[in-house]
């Protein structure tokens, strides 16, 4: 794990002085609002529905026990006792008084965190696949590369009042775990016909209003040449990225408009200008940061643990959890654990101080004192002995954080919707809950398969509807809550924007739709192993419109 050098700690600290000052000036009305909104978001601070909202950073989606349990202390001191894990790897407080917010950042700085770049025109907290370091299908660990793009763009002059918002993602497995094709940047971890690792580049992605999968612009690039390409792009984005329109200032609107083969040419002759020169990374510092993010020291353990087989043999409820949240880690007699923070009839995200502190105990007691926070919004304990799951499910179980539900149609990726945001047009949470409700029964879940749904409460679509196989957002009309269906969409290796299925549903039948969708993919399936997004794809649209509206 990346430890902070002196550079950071000052530059954080000075921060964090800064903040402190222009705060009190706001508080005692030197400042007013519009003129302290610039400063506030620079520090992650946003004034939301009821409450300002405190934003913070999980570069990666890599955290300790220690910062863990700051961030559990935070939620019982400053807050209401718990917080929010985001679709970009980070954390929000929801009830922070904003004459707290320079103390809460002074607590972060404590365990080498911060709120920095979470909000503002400007490259926002760069993410990574939350099974990074530590998944057998991985080609290598991404986070050493996402690490060097957070210490290059933070505070980047250049960069730091861009047309819009920059979102890059790195994945390195040829499974996309990243949704790198729905960011302004993403990076494919490949190898080349001589077997060399670099990346392949993808350009132009987005949500919200004008959703868009991103372009592939080069097939492969050097790990050397990283920060001179991603200069490049951002070069061309910045000159030419529109800034009198916020609706059309994404970097996606640009690559729409020239074309993909224009904005390469454009790309690789502005590279071209500086490729061999002091953006070049030599090998030496690749490997100085690679180091920070070695594979832990593991025990060495047998492929294959018995006391893992019996339990699963003789405890359905572990073989369960075992199915769904457990894949196979690149070391053997180790597995990858993902903790659900989708109880039954819960908040997606959502997660307690106390769970905050239990989580943190068990990664330290049997994951090497790590934990990542994936975009799904779960929690992953990335480096479990077989040996010790036992005893890990009888922990999580005991404090109500074994859910087995990974992938399943009750984990469930929601935004904070209208019961927060004040930019919601309708609310998310209770959806999520009702829709978490009508399919709890874990047998009805595991027989309808992998599904993914994601709920967004605006077209902002922070709940990444647009990906959803079933994509659900929420829209007022007529001064009530209405919400349109999308099918068909994938954030992975395969990424499609979902189908507008027609007219949308009130709040009282919303769930009913969803029952209707999933009811008829079980009607029309070839078997239990085809699943939802692949009989959509076989079948198309028609059968679910027909069973959705009929004739009408």
């Amino acid at each position: 794990m990346y430890r902070y050098d002196e550079f950071d700690k000052s530059f954080v600290a000075a921060r964090v002085a800064q903040f402190r000052d222009q705060v009190a000036r706001r508080l005692s009305g030197e400042l007013d609002e519009e003129k302290f909104r610039p400063l506030r978001l620079m520090n992650g601070v946003y004034l939301q529905l009821h409450a300002y909202m405190l934003r913070i950073a999980v570069p990666y989606g890599t955290l300790s026990s220690r910062q863990m349990r700051k961030l559990a202390f935070i939620a019982r001191r400053y807050d209401k006792g718990y917080g929010h894990f985001t679709t970009r790897q980070n954390i929000q407080f929801n009830w922070p008084a904003l004459k707290d917010c320079p103390d809460i950042l002074d607590e972060l700085a404590e365990v080498e965190m911060h709120a920095i770049q979470t909000s503002g025109n400007c490259i926002r907290n760069v993410t990574a696949d939350q099974f990074a370091g530590a998944a057998a299908d991985e080609i290598e660990d991404p986070r050493p590369y996402a690490e060097i793009l957070r210490q290059w763009s933070s505070l980047h002059p250049e960069y730091s009042f861009l047309p819009r918002k920059f979102k890059i993602a790195v994945n390195g497995a040829p499974k996309d775990r990243a949704a790198i094709k729905v960011h302004d940047i993403g990076y494919q971890i490949v190898k080349n016909a001589e077997g060399e690792v670099g990346f392949a580049v993808y350009v132009g992605g987005g949500l919200g209003r004008t959703p868009m999968v991103a372009h592939k612009i080069r097939d492969f690039l050097p790990k050397a040449d990283l920060l001179a390409y991603t200069d490049a792009i951002l070069r061309i984005y910045n000159l030419e990225g529109r800034r009198d329109n916020k609706y059309k200032a994404r970097i996606k609107i640009l690559v729409h408009e020239k074309g993909a083969d224009v904005i390469r040419a454009e790309v690789e002759a502005e590279f071209a200008k500086h490729r061999d020169g002091a953006l070049t990374l030599p090998q030496a510092e690749i490997d100085r940061i690679r180091a920070y993010f070695a594979l832990p020291a593991l025990p060495a353990r047998q492929a294959v643990s018995l006391a893992f087989e019996k339990r699963k043999a003789t405890d359905p409820a572990f073989a369960r959890f075992a199915a769904q949240n457990v894949v196979a880690h690149k070391t053997p007699g180790y597995g990858v654990v993902t903790v659900s923070l989708k109880p039954i009839g819960g908040i997606p995200g959502d997660a307690s101080a106390e769970e905050m502190d239990t989580i943190a105990d068990l990664a330290e007691e049997f994951s090497a004192d790590e934990i990542r926070v994936a975009h799904e919004q779960n929690l992953v304990l990335p480096h479990v002995a077989l040996d010790d799951l036992p005893e890990l499910f009888d922990r999580l179980s005991s404090h109500g954080l074994a859910t087995a539900n990974t992938g399943l149609v009750t984990d469930i990726i929601s935004c904070p919707g209208l019961d927060y945001c004040a930019l919601a047009t309708a609310r998310s949470i209770p959806i999520a809950q009702r829709i978490s409700e009508r399919f709890g029964d874990s047998a009805r879940a595991r027989d309808i398969g992998e599904l993914k749904i994601n709920i967004s409460g605006c077209i902002n679509a922070c709940g990444h509807h647009h990906v959803g196989h079933i994509g659900i957002l929420g829209l007022e009309k007529s001064g009530a809550e209405a919400y349109q269906l999308t099918l068909g969409g994938s954030a992975d290796e395969t990424c499609n924007v979902g189908a507008l299925t027609g007219r949308g549903f009130s709040s009282e039948e919303i769930v009913d739709a969803i029952e209707t969708v999933v009811d008829t993919y079980l009607k029309f399936r070839t078997s239990p192993a085809e699943d939802f997004l692949a009989a959509y794809r076989r079948i198309g649209m028609g059968p679910f419109k027909e069973a959705l509206y009929g004739h009408d």
